[in-house]
């Protein structure tokens, strides 16, 4: 194996100042043979599969009517799309626009299917020995590695054209453990144990959910249905409605298995390679090789109190008024240990003809079940906002016996997936709302372009133990510890739309909607990697701040010749937009 790295580096090392470094693409001499492909298929026990686009059916001259009217009846499904190696939960990431190819399930069936970001080839693994196999294999034939657990990303680090990919969905592991204890070398001296948890590569929120609460535990964990805990979430960080008891989703992880570049599987903590246990809490996903588990501090899963605020009004300034007398309490709220979610959907169509403004708070309080003290603390806000907009809003204080519940009412069978969308975000400091300057975001939100049904969403996913945290060593922004709400502005986009048209309302997110979000705070704060512009011109300093000098040294460390390449990750700055050429 090191050998087969040892020819890329030759390559990269030898190739002219006028000539560029790429994968190995399909139609060259260096692409493997059929016999090459079957003898990976043998290594990963049957495991390697062909990858055609999820709405290939649905197009002529393979139209196939039943299968296409399964395809687009679970088009809009995140646990269907999760299972599929050639569908991810965003389809804008399946199209490749500077090859004109995508293929819509939306378009007509004459419309021709082509391949887009779509991964040639899918290694469907079931151990960690079939991810070696495939990292060994994409090394050797200087292939474009590309890795897939559920496909839940809005930046394009889950696909690449032409390329090899690692679907680690089906590795569905959970283990509890009652006291565990870092792996340690002999000459070093690991704590004493503690209730941790043991997740498998493909293990799914809802399905961790469901599993952990019916045995009374809980652990930092995300939002959403099918989003895969040990991948670009924790790696990338990990907000949570946890996260003001127990800070970030990376700032709770205890151990990793991971899969290097040179295909060796070793163990990160804190006592052995330190360098990438630091690399993979907060460096991002798919950086720096391929995670097979994740141990992570395990939590009680404790009650909970929910409160929801929710008004309706015409498009026009009363709206933008009641938004300003919620965010002048959103430092309050968290320093009462609220955490949860504000949504603002500016331009919500109710009918054909009718279109108006929608405000929706869901502040959770963990570990809390005195109600009548979550509405006397939302008292003033729900007040303040009556005034603002001249209408009583719905105002609703709930306790719940545990957190599982909550997740299990919140999230429903499925999310809403299969669509387009592209975000532009920042995280907001504390000090911005302490400093009584709330007006200052609201006036930046509410002057941004809003589209039928594009929204903002307030996360209220810091303070307390996420700032109090500080002082952890690793990969994560340092921004978290200073802010108090990650502003995500959600824009969708239309499969109608042409490459052109979706280029102007990404540069727009990219040249005017990021920069006005920037000038809240001059210098400070950056971006949350997992939900920022994809396109985001400054994203070393944005995702990681003073790490990321650091994190570069590591990637370069462990993976010398760029096996491990994603879109706005750590040393793609080296490569083009598809990880497909040095540039």
């Amino acid at each position: 194996m090191k050998a087969a790295l040892l020819a890329i580096g030759v390559l990269a090392a030898t190739t002219s100042a006028n000539a560029k470094f790429c994968r190995c693409q399909p139609d060259q001499r260096c692409w493997p043979s059929d016999d090459s492909w079957a003898r990976l298929n043998s290594s990963t026990d049957g495991n390697l599969v062909k990858v055609t686009p999820y709405a290939l059916p649905c197009h002529d001259p393979t139209f196939n009517e039943a299968e296409c009217t399964i395809a687009k009846t679970n088009s809009n499904s995140s646990s269907y799309r999760s299972s599929d190696p050639g569908a991810l939960q965003w389809s804008n990431w399946e199209a490749w626009p500077e090859k004109d190819e995508q293929c819509y399930i939306e378009t007509s069936k004459t419309t021709p299917c082509k391949q887009g970001r779509i991964p040639l080839f899918s290694v469907k693994a079931q151990e960690a020995k079939h991810i070696q196999e495939a990292v060994n294999f994409a090394a050797k034939h200087n292939l474009k590695l590309v890795i897939k657990n559920t496909g839940h990303d809005f930046v394009g680090r889950s696909s690449a054209p032409n390329s090899l990919q690692i679907f680690t969905h089906e590795m569905k592991e959970i283990s509890i453990l009652d006291d565990f204890v870092p792996t340690a070398p002999k000459n070093k001296r690991a704590p004493p144990g503690i209730k941790a948890v043991t997740l498998g590569a493909g293990v799914q929120l809802h399905e961790m959910y469901s599993y952990l609460g019916s045995r009374g535990l809980m652990v930092v964990g995300g939002t959403a249905n099918t989003v895969g805990i040990t991948g670009g979430y924790i790696q990338g960080g990990g907000h949570s409605l946890l996260g003001w008891l127990h800070g970030m989703a990376s700032d709770n992880a205890l151990e990793f298995h991971v899969v290097l570049a040179d295909g060796s599987l070793v163990v990160a903590n804190d006592y052995q390679n330190s360098d990438l246990f630091f690399a993979l809490r907060g460096g991002g996903g798919g950086s720096f090789g391929v995670v097979v588990s994740a141990t992570v501090k395990a939590h009680p899963d404790y009650p909970t109190v929910v409160a929801t605020i929710n008004y309706t009004t015409p498009i026009g300034a009363p709206y933008w008024d009641g938004v300003d007398a919620l965010q002048k309490h959103i430092l309050e709220i968290n320093d009462k240990g609220g955490t949860g979610f504000y949504g603002l959907v500016p331009n919500t169509p109710i009918s054909d003809s009718q279109t108006v403004s929608l405000m929706i708070l869901s502040a959770t309080f963990v570990n809390q079940t005195d109600t009548k003290a979550i509405e006397d603390l939302l008292a003033p806000v729900k007040s303040e906002i009556k005034d603002a907009i001249g209408l009583e809003p719905y105002f609703d204080v709930t306790a719940l016996p545990s957190l599982s519940t909550y997740y299990s009412a919140l999230l429903g069978e499925n999310d809403t997936t299969g669509l387009q969308i592209r975000f532009a975000s920042r995280l907001i400091s504390r000090d911005l709302f302490k400093s009584g300057n709330h007006n200052k975001l609201t006036k930046a939100v509410s002057s941004l372009r809003y589209g039928p049904g594009d929204a903002i969403v307030g996360a209220i996913v810091a303070g307390g133990q996420v700032s109090e945290n500080r002082d952890i060593e690793s990969g994560l922004n340092p921004a978290w510890r200073d802010a108090l709400v990650h502003v995500i502005a959600a824009h969708w986009m239309s499969p109608e739309m042409t490459f052109d048209q979706q280029k102007a309302l990404e540069a727009n997110i990219t040249n005017v909607e990021v920069p006005l979000l920037k000038s809240l705070e001059p210098g400070k704060m950056g971006a949350y990697m997992n939900e920022a512009d994809a396109d985001e011109t400054d994203f070393q300093e944005s995702f990681w701040g003073d790490n990321y000098p650091r994190l570069r040294e590591i990637k370069a460390l462990r993976d010398p010749y760029d096996l491990f390449i994603v879109r706005k990750g750590v040393g793609s700055e080296d490569w083009d937009d598809s990880g497909l050429c040095r540039v």
